[in-house]
């Protein structure tokens, strides 16, 4: 259901996963509405900045040769990985929503972004109790972040129009999925997620029991949307 909610500037960072060029330009990878959810991710950033939020930048590149990919890794017959190889220039960050100034660029070879070190620990020594989370794929790599953060404790806001995945269904119902078990935080737009890091009050979905939203292939849109 949908309550009010305000959340501390002062204990908030944003966590931007994987928005990396194979997404818009490797046909074997391309999100669906990949421009969209970059335009919306540019309008993060900018309210993030503006209002002293700290940004941290996720991307997913594979070293076959470091010996750090996961068990069972896809790999090409020339050997290089079959998906965001550090050798292909596809896996650089878009840079309309690249890392500004200091702030970091955390490389994983794995789905969470916080399997990759110390992003737990950097968070926590800035005092950060709630995360804006937003990014690709929605099923994939930003359910496993969203799932990580909740069990280290973290408050998820995670927003809806600024992740995307391979197909809208995709998307939609990894999003469902994600809000069913989004114990002590929340989902919301964009704008809502702006409007939040300004400092006010929204409405804003958050569950209240587990598993509250029974969709179908028939109504998950519907649901989605009303979230």
């Amino acid at each position: 259901m949908k309550r009010a909610l305000t959340i501390p500037r002062t204990k908030t960072a944003g966590i931007f996963i994987d928005l990396q060029e194979e997404h818009r330009r490797d046909k074997r990878y391309l999100v669906e509405g990949f421009d969209k959810v970059i335009a919306n991710v540019q309008r993060l950033q900018r309210a993030a900045r503006l209002n002293g939020i700290p940004l941290y930048h996720c991307a997913y590149v594979v070293d076959l040769a470091a010996g750090t990919a996961r068990p069972f890794h896809p790999v090409m017959p020339d050997g290089k990985s079959a998906f965001s190889d550090i050798s292909d220039p596809l896996s650089a960050v878009c840079p309309e929503v690249a890392p500004s100034g200091d702030e970091p660029l955390v490389i994983k070879s794995q789905a969470s972004a916080f399997g990759a070190g110390d992003l737990s620990h950097q968070l926590r020594s800035r005092g950060v109790e709630w995360l804006i989370v937003a990014g690709v794929w929605t099923e994939a790599c930003v359910d496993a972040t969203v799932k990580d953060a909740i069990d280290l404790g973290f408050r998820v806001i995670l927003v809806k129009d600024a992740c995307g995945s391979g197909t809208v269904a995709m998307h939609q119902t990894g999003i469902l999925n994600l809000a069913n078990r989004l114990y002590g935080g929340a989902v919301t737009d964009t704008a809502g997620a702006c409007r939040l890091m300004a400092g006010e009050t929204i409405e804003a979905w958050m569950t209240e029991t587990p598993v509250p939203l029974r969709f179908t292939f028939e109504n998950a849109t519907e649901l989605f949307n009303g979230l």
